[in-house]
């Protein structure tokens, strides 16, 4: 977390009073409501999101902040809370980050109904200020976001999903969010320039790689949090695994598929697969690939002055690749 604490070093102030903006936004009359708020709050993760929007915003703005920007910051926050209580109700899961899920709490009916206000919430934080360009910068986020997890559910059933396909999926379902967070940052201080659209480009590139590291931990020896082979059994076709089907020859290729279809809560048969996928170098494809994002995104922090901001934000960018969860 040390790492973390440096990132955070120079948009400490903004984070604090943001924390503040953020918890009065989620306030609602119905007590129930404001009791699983308090829970969620009080378990929050590192917010990289908020950060890239604060960093962004400071380093294109000689250091400053306006307004815009803790709006920006409270839509993203309350956007990506919600789409994380709608996951835990979709994959039936029990934990987040180490402690029981909203859905494990109070059931699926609850979690849904608070992740749909907290979605509204963050529409209409943008509408209450009238930011409609921030308002649409998070609404095709969100679109994305459901038709990348969509479009991931539809190549599952098949495993017929090509390289292109995986990166268009992943693209839209984690690069979007990220890439709303920077633009957002950008267009709070610089709106309609040409920064809106390059941070955009940049945010994306982050995602990229932060998802292709995510990818990557299903096939590691390290307690995360996220338990080993767990995509293998959801049948998610990640880079490592398309990598050793595409190299795979066509009796390899239908064992490959023949074990994520239907032996894919096998233990044995999955710890199989993760030594084929490691043995075909399918892991350090994905690094490499991750790794070209990653420089892509700092190619275009060259552009800008030195300032402790940039700084920050390449930290960022190296953190997205480098982090152990």
């Amino acid at each position: 977390m040390k790492i973390v604490s440096q990132i955070r070093e120079p948009i400490e102030e903004e984070m604090e009073l943001f924390e503040q903006k953020f918890y009065d936004s989620m306030s609602s009359k119905v007590a129930l409501f404001n009791r699983i708020t308090y829970y969620i709050v009080n378990r929050k993760g590192k917010q990289m999101r908020p950060m890239f929007v604060f960093l962004t915003a400071k380093m294109l703005n000689a250091g400053k902040v306006v307004e815009r920007t803790y709006t920006g910051a409270s839509i993203i926050e309350l956007i990506h809370t919600a789409s994380l209580v709608h996951d835990d109700v979709v994959d039936d899961s029990n934990k987040r980050r180490g402690f029981f899920s909203i859905n494990a709490l109070w059931k699926n009916k609850i979690a849904v109904l608070v992740g749909d206000y907290l979605f509204s919430k963050g529409l209409l934080v943008a509408l209450e200020n009238g930011d409609h360009d921030l308002l649409q910068i998070i609404s095709n986020s969100v679109k994305s976001m459901s038709e990348g997890e969509l479009l991931q559910i539809e190549k599952a059933r098949l495993l017929d999903i090509t390289e292109e396909v995986y990166y268009d999926i992943i693209r839209q379902k984690t690069a979007t969010l990220i890439a709303a967070c920077c633009s957002m940052g950008a267009a709070s201080v610089k709106p309609d320039t040409e920064e809106v659209a390059t941070f955009r480009r940049f945010g994306e590139l982050c995602g990229m790689a932060f998802q292709i590291k995510d990818d990557l931990f299903d096939y590691g020896t390290e307690r995360i949090g996220k338990p080993t082979g767990i995509d293998i059994k959801e049948q998610k076709m990640t880079l490592p695994l398309i990598h050793a089907l595409n190299t795979s020859d066509k009796k390899q290729r239908r064992w490959l598929i023949n074990s994520v279809k239907n032996h894919n809560k096998n233990k044995k048969r999955v710890k199989e697969v993760i030594a084929y996928v490691k043995e075909k170098g399918g892991l350090e494809y994905a690094i490499r690939k991750m790794l070209e994002f990653k420089d892509e995104a700092l190619k275009i922090l060259d552009n800008y002055p030195e300032s402790e901001y940039k700084a920050a934000l390449t930290l960022m960018v190296n953190y997205v690749v480098d982090r152990k969860q």
